[in-house]
């Protein structure tokens, strides 16, 4: 396949897998909407209610590795369809609990199954693309992080003010099921009659690791990323609950409000980072870790004022723009993770990605903001946020030195 041409079904994998990332991060953010009426209701600290995020990036975290070993050797539009039936029916499980212990148990296996879906899409989606289009298509991918965040606030928020948190789960799960038999049948592009010869174990994971951690481009662009989930995983638990301490906004009003800012901030940030991302690219390899950088730091600064400031009119302009600054990187980051690997390898490496970026990042995120939260107020901790941005943009520099060399390894078949 040339860089001009498509996968036969291309645009209509891309829908369906579209559609299937919006539930991914529906069913994921309709959690942080409800964050008010479960502490109420189950009667929880602030550390309780941030650990019931970090368990789901936890399970998600540790999930990864094996799917990701699987994903390289098997089909894996079925892996992601198994994936998606998994976390369906545990966001609703979600709405059957009756106990902290049984949420948190339910929303553990939510990681699991969106494990399996996160280590396989994105090389999935890339493979039915040719190289001159993939920013703007991975872009088009990840539309579904702000667009399904925000669902996820406006959904979760709207239902659980009017029906309760428990059916608000139940509702959100339910569409999950209806898709995973197309995602089942959907064609996998990659040449798995080749690998699939391969053993699953042929290699030990301390060795396939060490071959990732010589590509300093994939270093640096996962670090960058996991320093930036840090942030954006510990503002998208706490920001509807700091809108309704601070401001006294109600769970449905500061949801809606913020879900709508994050759908159109996400949308006019991350569109315009793929497409800034692959026009740079023509001019320098770097490109896309140039537009990322840029992105994160003029969006620190302006986090920092959304946190300090005592007017909700200016803290929401602030929000606004610090979205759409951070929401640059979601395309460049992924395309320059997809371009320095090799197509066999694409899945594992993924897999090491979540699997950092969750483990040092929004896994643990919400739990220390939480705990400090607790000691000094919500506003205060927060503000851990906007230095985690700019280590970010440290990383994303660094890693653009390594980018040509990186990517004429990959096309080599070196890792």
């Amino acid at each position: 396949m040339t860089d001009k041409r498509y996968y036969p079904g291309a645009r209509y994998a891309l829908a369906l897998l579209l559609c299937v990332n919006l539930l991914n991060y529906i069913d994921r953010q309709a959690l942080y909407a409800v964050f008010p009426l479960i502490k109420s209701d189950l009667k929880l600290s602030d550390t309780a209610l941030g650990f019931l995020g970090s368990a789901f990036m936890l399970c998600y975290m540790l999930a990864a590795p094996i799917f990701g070993r699987l994903g390289d050797r098997l089909n894996r539009a079925r892996l992601a369809a198994g994936g998606l039936a998994i976390w369906s029916m545990a966001t609703m499980l979600s709405g059957m609990a009756s106990s902290y212990r049984t949420l948190l148990a339910a929303r553990a296996l939510v990681g699991v199954g969106e494990a399996s879906f996160g280590t396989v899409s994105p090389g999935l989606v890339a493979d039915y693309f040719g190289r001159e289009h993939r920013g703007r298509v991975m872009a088009l991918f990840f539309l579904a992080t702000p667009v399904g965040s925000a669902l996820g606030y406006v959904l979760g928020g709207q239902l659980g003010q009017r029906f309760g948190w428990q059916d608000a789960f139940l509702i959100v799960g339910l569409p999950g099921l209806l898709l995973a038999i197309p995602l089942w049948r959907l064609a996998d592009p990659g040449r798995w009659a080749e690998l699939s010869a391969k053993p699953l174990l042929s290699r030990s994971i301390a060795g396939e690791l060490k071959d990732f951690l010589v590509n300093r481009t994939f270093v640096n662009a996962t670090l960058s990323m996991t320093a930036t989930t840090f942030a954006l995983g510990g503002l998208a638990q706490w920001v509807p609950s700091f809108l309704n301490r601070s401001f006294g906004l109600d769970v449905g009003r500061g949801n809606l409000l913020f879900g709508a800012i994050t759908v159109v901030s996400g949308i006019v940030g991350t569109l315009a980072g793929g497409w800034l991302g692959d026009r740079l690219k023509r001019r320098t390899p770097a490109g896309q870790l140039y537009v990322t950088a840029t992105g994160f730091v003029l969006g620190a600064p302006l986090a920092v004022i959304a946190i300090l400031s005592s007017s909700l009119s200016l803290c929401l302009t602030a929000i606004a723009l610090a979205e759409m600054f951070l929401f640059l990187n979601t395309g460049p980051l992924n395309t320059v993770l997809v371009d320095v690997l090799p197509p066999d390898r694409r899945a594992t490496g993924f897999a090491i990605t979540i699997f950092t970026i969750h483990a040092l990042g929004d896994a643990i995120s919400p739990a220390i903001i939480g705990s400090l939260s607790d000691i000094w107020g919500l506003r205060t901790a927060l503000l851990i946020t906007p230095l985690a941005v700019a280590v970010a943009a440290v990383f994303a520099v660094r890693g653009s030195r390594f980018v040509k060399a990186d990517q004429q390894a990959a096309e080599a078949g070196v890792p």
